[in-house]
């Protein structure tokens, strides 16, 4: 159980923050800290419904079959991912359109005046 809350609670926080930094420079809130406010708690809201929302589901759809709450959990990843996709796509458009940065060489490095000859 912990195992899972670790693996589940690491990536909501992710998301949650990126998506609240993401709004949170958003033009049309012009640095109004109360409306980052909002929007930071309507996300989290979200997501405590859904916290909510899911073992309600899946205690409904495994009183008639476990393989329903598997491909409700299924059902849940994809649209998950499908509602970050456009997210994803922006984030790797602004990776590619931003200038390379030169590679250094082992060799450009400083050596240190530890080593012996």
């Amino acid at each position: 159980m912990f195992v899972t809350g670790v693996l589940v609670n690491g990536p909501y926080a992710l998301i949650t923050t990126a998506v609240s930094a993401d709004l949170g420079t958003h033009s049309s809130l012009n640095g109004n800290s109360r409306a980052l406010a909002t929007v930071t708690a309507i996300i989290d809201g979200t997501g405590s419904i859904g916290a909510a929302v899911g073992p309600l589901l899946t205690g409904y759809i495994s009183a008639k079959s476990w393989s329903g709450v598997f491909t409700m959990l299924m059902a849940s990843a994809l649209v998950a991912g499908l509602l970050l996709s456009r997210l994803v796509v922006a984030e790797i458009t602004a990776k590619m359109a931003a200038p390379q940065r030169p590679v250094e060489l082992a060799s450009d490095l400083p050596v240190s005046s530890l080593e012996e000859p």
